[in-house]
């Protein structure tokens, strides 16, 4: 079996291995990228910074956003602005694209990564815990688009990258909320790369299965007891790790994928294929109302 890329902790940068990186591949290009302080976004940052871009990582949380910077800054070499955001608040979006603009000149790439998720079964999960869900995903990649398209891809083009789920393209236990707010995003990148495609904008959705080493991972699927079973319903037999997630994110986000927009690329080793649905999950939640 084939090894991945090496990975670490959810919000530290990689060990050096630079055979593997081609710092032409994106140089001086600039990235915004939402949900970017940790996890998957945070990897996504640190590939692309090492391939040469310039990136903009925002979050809610400052400190942690700020933290995370100074860490990609000194293990790259690129400049990292990390900003405050809420993606529901169309003001702050503004505001921060403005700020990044004045920062760089210009924004060549989005990459909508900000989300929410937990487990719920839909009878028990509350009508604000759905709408949360929604605002973040499903209404944050359309409000940070949309600024960016008025802002600066409308006149000089630009690539938009939605990170998105499985969720959607099968029934799935306790994941009514996120599968719901995934799938509209999917349909949102079909829709805007249809009528942005004339202003040389691409927008693709980037689909991760079970990634390791994930806050996402931790909250969903909790103990580590019935994961290796699982893992062997998954046709690669291993679970996926950020920088797997990130590799494909830097082709969607590069001119290696001049010619691709409108997709869905999926990165789960086959696992939306075969993943079994457990149905038992429901008896555990009998009890749980999920509010926010």
């Amino acid at each position: 079996m084939a090894q991945p890329p090496p990975d670490v902790s959810e919000d530290e940068c990689l060990p050096e291995y630079r055979h593997r990186f081609c710092p032409d591949l994106l140089r001086d290009k600039v990235a915004f990228i939402t949900g970017g302080g940790s996890g998957i976004g945070f990897r996504i940052a640190e590939i692309f910074m090492r391939h040469g871009c310039h990136t903009v990582i925002a979050s809610r949380s400052l400190p942690r956003v700020s933290k995370a910077a100074r860490k990609l800054a000194a293990a790259t070499g690129q400049r990292c602005l990390p900003l405050s955001l809420d993606v529901r608040a169309v003001p702050a979006v503004t505001a921060a694209v403005d700020q990044a603009l004045r920062e760089f000149g210009k924004i060549d790439i989005l990459v909508n990564c900000a989300a929410g998720n937990f487990l719920s079964p839909a009878s028990a999960l509350s009508f604000n815990a759905f709408k949360t869900v929604m605002d973040i995903d499903t209404l944050g990649t359309f409000n940070a688009s949309r600024v960016l398209y008025e802002k600066f891809f409308r006149d000089h083009g630009g690539v938009i990258v939605n990170i998105t789920a499985t969720l959607g393209t099968r029934g799935q236990v306790l994941q009514v909320h996120a599968g719901s707010a995934k799938a509209a995003v999917d349909a949102m990148t079909r829709h805007l790369a249809v009528e942005w495609g004339p202003q040389n904008v691409r927008v693709n959705s980037l689909a991760p299965g079970p990634i390791s080493g994930t806050e996402g991972f931790r909250r969903l699927v909790g103990s580590q007891a019935g994961v290796g079973t699982k893992t062997l319903a998954i046709p690669l037999q291993r679970l996926g790790n950020k920088t797997e997630v990130a590799h494909s994110a830097l082709f969607l986000a590069s001119p290696l994928a001049s010619y691709v927009t409108g997709a869905v690329l999926v990165v789960d080793g086959g696992a939306w294929l075969t993943f079994p649905n457990d149905l038992k999950l429901l008896a555990d939640f009998a009890s749980f109302s999920a509010k926010l």
